[in-house]
């Protein structure tokens, strides 16, 4: 379980298809702190250590076809940063919202301004997710906690302050990139109870 607040940020090093698979390659100083078979939410989407280079600072990662094709994490180009944030520890603060680290979709970057100190990101709702949102509520982009600002028709956007875009990817973002987006929790709980209600209700 993860947080939605990004710890540091890794460079992807190299990222190649074996067969069905796939091995990603990062680059990060977390690679001095972390054991094998450890999880990390990369992007967003939590993966497994495989190996280690402490030496050069690097993780190597097996991810399954499934995760490349659902996440942004098959197409993020070598050389861009990635966002990273260890697993939740019994006892810990929780400063953004519960995130399992299990993407549920990737949507396009519609449009990126400037108000102010802060930037407004306006990203593209898939049809599937519309009953999941709410103005207000919780989003993670990329494994970042936000709150929507604005929820509109087809769309919505959130505002970044200054200090999150410094320690994460979105200073790297561009019209037309794809981030993962996961759900809130709490409302794929109560949207599961409605249905199954519904339903019984029917039966």
């Amino acid at each position: 379980m993860f947080t939605g607040i990004v710890e540091t940020t890794g460079r992807l090093v190299s990222r190649k298809l074996l067969g069905d698979a796939g091995k990603l390659i990062i680059e990060t100083e977390l690679a001095k702190e972390m054991e094998r078979g450890a999880s990390l939410a990369v992007n967003g989407t939590c993966l497994s250590v495989e190996e280690i280079d402490p030496q050069r600072n690097l993780l190597q990662f097996h991810v399954l076809a499934q995760t490349l094709d659902r996440t942004n994490l098959g197409v993020v180009r070598e050389g861009k940063k990635v966002n990273l944030e260890r697993p939740l520890k019994l006892g810990d603060r929780l400063g953004g919202h519960l995130v399992s680290g299990h993407v549920d979709c990737t949507a396009p970057i519609l449009d990126i301004g400037q108000k102010g100190d802060d930037w407004i990101v306006e990203i593209a709702l898939p049809e599937e997710q519309k009953m999941l949102m709410i103005d207000k509520g919780s989003i993670a982009v990329d494994g970042i906690s936000l709150t929507v600002a604005h929820l509109l028709k087809d769309s919505f956007r959130v505002h970044i302050i200054p200090l999150t875009l410094e320690l994460t990817n979105l200073s790297e973002k561009e019209v037309g990139d794809l981030v993962n987006l996961e759900m809130d929790m709490v409302g794929k709980y109560v949207l599961r109870r409605e249905l199954l209600q519904e339903e019984n209700n029917q039966g």
